[in-house]
């Protein structure tokens, strides 16, 4: 994302080089990343510089919207059916939790927003995925719009509860949450990292299946880096 904020700085492209040294990425890594964005169609490389190609241009057109959703849509379908879990993609933006993209099936349905997602980011794991990637301050100015409040029994309890849990959790580790949200469902998200923009997938299972829950939230980490590209544009245009 980097370089490519880079190469939109420059209306005429830029050589390897000064891409790389303005993303602030060493020059092997810049080369690497260059050539996958050209071979993807994001880039092309017209006399010695850079500059956006066809897949970029699309992403910016009037119909971005409908392609991006699209691509998250097959990424998401991807995992859903190699690991046999509903599939979640998030971000915080603007100050709100936004569910941009959900991957499910009949027989293994998503969890039912029976409570807005946006005001319970406390109680169910894409929240507090979310939440944990905030500062201090963004933290506490969406705990005094949306306050902790139970909705089930194992709900944590107030402001001060969810704030020394977040605190504890490990950078990049899978955030895990059991009936918080939603009684008889366990649920598991993992951090993206994408800018500065906070970004969570997610997966949930019936509660009867929580021992299939850590293997298949870590199968889906594991395969994150592959398709980071695709969500990354999704959540920068």
């Amino acid at each position: 994302m980097r370089l490519l904020e880079a190469v939109a700085a420059h209306e005429d492209g830029a050589p390897a080089k000064q891409l790389a040294r303005e993303a602030g990425l060493a020059l092997p890594t810049a080369y690497h990343l260059l050539r996958t964005l050209t071979h993807e169609g994001y880039l092309r490389r017209e006399k010695g510089v850079f500059v956006f190609g066809a897949a970029a241009e699309r992403l910016t057109s009037s119909g971005a919207q409908h392609h991006r959703r699209t691509m998250v849509g097959d990424v998401l379908a991807h995992w859903r059916d190699a690991i046999g879990v509903p599939v979640y993609f998030a971000i915080y933006r603007d100050g709100e939790v936004e569910v941009v993209d959900i991957a499910d099936t009949p027989g293994s349905p998503a969890v039912e927003e029976w409570a807005d997602f946006r005001q319970t980011a406390h109680a169910h794991a894409i929240g507090q995925c979310l939440l944990s990637q905030l500062d201090e301050d963004t933290k506490r100015d969406h705990l005094s719009r949306y306050p902790v409040q139970s909705i089930t029994p194992y709900s944590v309890r107030d402001d001060r509860a969810l704030l020394r849990r977040l605190s504890g959790m490990g950078r990049m580790q899978p955030v895990v949450e059991r009936q918080e949200y939603a009684l008889g469902t366990v649920c598991a998200a993992v951090p993206i990292t994408a800018g500065t923009t906070a970004a969570t997938l997610a997966i949930s299972l019936p509660v009867h299946q929580a021992d299939r829950l850590l293997p298949a939230v870590r199968e889906l980490q594991s395969d994150v880096g592959r398709k980071l590209a695709t969500l990354a544009f999704s959540i920068s245009i």
